[in-house]
């Protein structure tokens, strides 16, 4: 043979190799592309193939765990909001008798008391925030039932349970204001000791003073006493939700501003605790004798910030006989309060 001849025997046999090699393959794994390998193998006669594995990407999924921040526990309207929506919700507060301030869309500290008057008559928390449970309470009221039925037509109640207060003129709901009264402590001060509770029961208004007055328990603003003991209703800068005075019944300064001039020497106090049998209150003395002692006086600066002098509300129009007599609205001096022979105990916070 010549050398032609044996280059074509070898690329036969080459062939046959190759066939048999991928028929193998095909019974051993599944259908193999005969022509493919064929192909294949024809070519590694000319050529060296060379086969290079693609690297290997990995692809990381990163994972990011954001902590969102806490929602707030109540969310609405709250002191500090300013516009048309907080006007009509003092107007709204006014129509109802709760006394918010001037209608000025600021959500002042007395749009605060206000609201927190509204939600403790209808068994809220006393919060302050308008939520949406408190508006729709607010389209649709409750309207509150007299404690008193028979409590005369001018006449103050004041629901110790639910630090509230009631002030009734001829007959009419006048105003429904929140308070603080006596927190059931012990208490120590100069001239003794004693229990701070606002005693339950029926009294009537006796004395009162203009302005500020300082007792041995505390500062009081615009004091009007239902008690011989010096137990008064009286404004404060701080009336909390919850009772925190030595005995006596804590009402916002602005509605302190007036409440004098809607109460006449006279009327009818009734204090429920729940507990006490509220009985006709007792009529007026004759003489009550002079008021509690302690000189009245301005606040100390960083003690008492200087009240503020909103109008009261407009609803009901003040009748001129509510003013008490001069003898009962002048400020007894020391020297003569010294020298009476009526005995008369201290005023209390």
């Amino acid at each position: 043979m010549n050398r032609t001849r044996w280059v074509a025997v070898g690329a036969v046999a080459l062939l046959v190799t190759a066939a048999g090699v991928a028929y193998g393959l095909a019974g051993a794994g599944g259908r193999v592309d005969t022509a493919a390998a064929v192909s294949e193998a024809t070519t590694s006669t000319t050529r060296r193939v060379t086969t290079t594995r693609p690297p290997t990407t990995t692809t990381v999924v990163e994972t990011t765990t954001t902590t969102a921040a806490p929602a707030p526990a109540v969310q609405g309207l709250t002191r500090g909001a300013q516009g048309e929506e907080v006007a009509a919700l003092q107007r709204r507060l006014t129509e109802l008798r709760f006394d918010p301030g001037p209608a000025d869309g600021s959500f002042g500290v007395g749009t605060m008391y206000a609201v927190q008057a509204f939600q403790k008559l209808h068994g809220m928390e006393p919060t302050g925030v308008v939520t949406d449970a408190v508006s729709s309470a607010l389209a649709a009221p409750q309207s509150p039932a007299p404690l008193v039925a028979d409590g005369g037509a001018d006449r103050v109640e004041i629901d110790l349970p639910r630090q509230l207060l009631f002030l009734y003129k001829g007959g009419d709901l006048r105003l429904i204001s929140h308070i603080s009264s006596g927190n059931g402590k012990r208490y120590c001060a100069p001239g003794g000791c004693g229990t701070a509770i606002t005693p339950g029961g029926s009294f009537r208004f006796m004395w009162r003073y203009s302005g500020w007055r300082t007792s041995r328990l505390g500062k009081l603003y615009n004091p009007v006493y239902f008690t011989g003991s010096g137990i008064a209703i009286h404004g404060s800068t701080s009336v909390p939700t919850h009772p925190a005075s030595h005995g006596c019944v804590r009402i916002p300064m602005h509605i302190a501003e007036y409440f004098p001039s809607l109460v006449q020497k006279g009327d009818a106090v009734y204090v429920l605790d729940g507990k006490t049998p509220v009985a006709p209150a007792p009529p007026p003395p004759p003489d009550p004798g002079p008021p509690p002692a302690d000189p009245p006086t301005t606040p100390d600066a960083l003690d008492q910030p200087a009240p503020t002098n909103p109008p009261p509300p407009p609803p009901v129009t003040t009748s001129p006989t509510m003013t008490l007599p001069t003898t009962t609205t002048t400020t007894v001096a020391p020297a003569q309060a010294t020298t009476s022979t009526v005995a008369t105990a201290n005023p209390v916070d």
